[in-house]
């Protein structure tokens, strides 16, 4: 789980968050210039992360190996004790109170380190909703399992005829005394079978304009009426579900906010979870492990680094991630309250872009190998080669979760470019 290094970059001193100091040309790798406290956070951050959580679960992660429901829990757990599962929650329900370099910090390392995420749906998406909007009672029963991964959860929102309209959605839910009764279908439900409960977007009004009519419950995915049914993927892994509703009945209590304010908390959720699409650590994971399959690959006699063609295209991408890095030091920066700054879709349609380019570079690295995806394991290509057909091919995905790119473009158009 080497980080191969790079000739010549741009490092960055980030002195306020109002903005960015001057960019100063300098020998060595790409990265922001600390002061000597954040550089020890720096170094705590990187220390933790690959001392104690599991070599197993890291080199898994390294690998592009898919991880068991037991290793995803068990490495949430492990940061959750430590006080990292969810710092950027309030502090009374486990957050740190770091500032927004901190978390810039702590994400990437994480990533750097090939350690797995906290859960997306429980620790950007359904928590700081929860510890947003919910009631107190909500809270409480929720936000501590949430972050401890006792419970799972999962996204309803996708549906057959509403994916980036998302306001289009069928799903129903009416009021029957003290309960909620939902019928309808959820679809591309990511790691769904894993799943103890699901939020779930449901629209209680059908008269109302349809961003409006719309409310958010969440109940348990064991509950009667929720009947779940695997995608099988190209590669034959089964990763997103189809799930169906049929007269489920939910508490009145499991409406999370107001009635009919569902779309206000989905954009509240889809704003957290475009930030962390972006994933620049990963990226720059990506991009040092092309760097150092391209030193082994050959071609023409010399290693497929010393061509400039691909030589340009690993500088280019880590230019293009650089700048992104520095968008997402000034949109955390700008984030207020705890709500997504517009720019938001920034970060996701140039961070997904990015991630599809470095799974690109490292197809190419392989060449005629990637061919060999389906081999096993007594075959003479390499394991990372066998991978990079699959993994080009399932990070089409990341242009469309979170909100498509082309949605992103008209968020951009309208919100920020003010067209």
């Amino acid at each position: 789980m080497s980080v191969a290094g790079s000739t010549r970059y741009l490092t960055v001193s980030v002195s306020t968050f109002g903005g960015v100091a001057p960019i100063s040309q300098r020998r060595g790798p790409m990265r922001l210039q600390l002061s000597p406290e954040e550089e020890a956070f720096r170094q705590e951050m990187r220390t933790f992360f690959t001392t104690e959580i599991p070599e197993s679960i890291r080199e898994a992660v390294a690998s592009h190996r898919e991880l068991t429901k037991d290793q995803w829990v068990q490495s949430q757990r492990i940061l959750n004790a430590a006080g990292l599962a969810v710092p950027h929650w309030p502090v009374e329900w486990g957050g740190r109170n770091w500032t927004p370099l901190q978390l810039h910090i702590w994400r990437e390392e994480m990533q750097m380190a090939c350690v797995p995420e906290p859960l997306p749906f429980n620790a950007s998406m359904i928590g700081p909703v929860i510890a947003t909007f919910g009631s107190q009672e909500q809270k409480e029963r929720f936000l501590p399992p949430t972050a401890n991964l006792d419970i799972w959860w999962c996204q309803g929102f996708s549906e057959p005829d509403a994916g980036s309209d998302l306001a289009g959605l069928r799903t129903s839910a009416v009021r029957d005394g003290d309960e909620w009764v939902v019928n309808g279908q959820k679809t591309w439900t990511t790691l769904g079978q894993h799943a103890d409960w699901i939020f779930c977007l449901v629209r209680t009004d059908p008269t109302a304009k349809k961003q409006r009519g719309i409310s958010m419950l969440v109940f348990p995915m064991d509950s009667p009426g929720v009947t779940l049914r695997p995608i099988e993927l190209v590669d034959g892994s089964f990763e997103v579900n189809e799930v169906f509703f049929s007269d489920v009945r939910v508490p009145a209590e499991n409406l999370i906010g107001e009635e009919n304010r569902g779309w206000d908390y989905a954009k509240f959720l889809l704003g957290n979870e475009r930030v962390g699409i972006a994933r620049i650590g990963f990226t720059k994971r990506l991009l040092a492990q092309a760097k150092e399959h391209a030193r082994a690959v050959t071609s023409g006699g010399r290693p497929l680094l010393e061509d400039p063609r691909m030589a340009a295209r690993i500088a280019e991408v880590e230019n293009e991630l650089l700048a992104l890095e520095l968008t997402a030091l000034r949109v955390v920066a700008h984030s207020a309250d705890g709500k997504p700054h517009p720019a938001s879709s920034v970060l996701k349609l140039r961070g997904s872009e990015l991630q599809q380019a470095a799974t690109e570079l490292l197809l190419d690295i392989a060449g005629p190998l990637a061919i060999a995806s389906f081999a096993g394991d007594g075959s003479e290509v390499p394991p990372w080669a066998r991978r990079t057909a699959p993994e080009y091919l399932n990070y089409r995905k990341t242009s469309i979760y979170g909100g498509s790119n082309e949605v992103q473009r008209t968020i951009i158009a309208g919100t920020i470019l003010g067209l």
